[in-house]
């Protein structure tokens, strides 16, 4: 399992950077954010693993926002592949006391 604490940074794709704002209007440094969130839910993406390792972060913004967020990790870092607003279901994944 990947240490995620040990992650040093964000790696961003050029067709991936601006991807999140064109659709969903979320900037890559509200993607950012959800990391720091103490609270940030991070769980494998088991149904789209075709060639590599990923995972699903569900994590609130600094403007509240709660985000879901679908990365994969390279050389120690946060590859962002896509971030949207979460739906309720993912909200109250996020809420849900653990």
């Amino acid at each position: 399992m990947t240490d995620f604490k040990k992650l040093s940074g964000f790696e961003w794709d050029k067709g991936n950077l601006d991807k999140s704002y064109q659709k969903h209007n979320i900037t890559p440094n509200e993607t950012e954010e959800i990391f720091l969130d103490e609270n940030v839910k991070i769980e494998e993406d088991i149904k789209h693993q075709e060639q590599e390792q990923r995972f699903i972060a569900i994590g609130k913004t600094t403007e509240n926002k709660i985000l879901f967020v679908v990365f994969t990790v390279r050389s120690n870092q946060v590859r962002v592949i896509s971030g949207r607003l979460a739906n309720k279901k993912e909200r109250e994944v996020y809420y849900k006391k653990v």
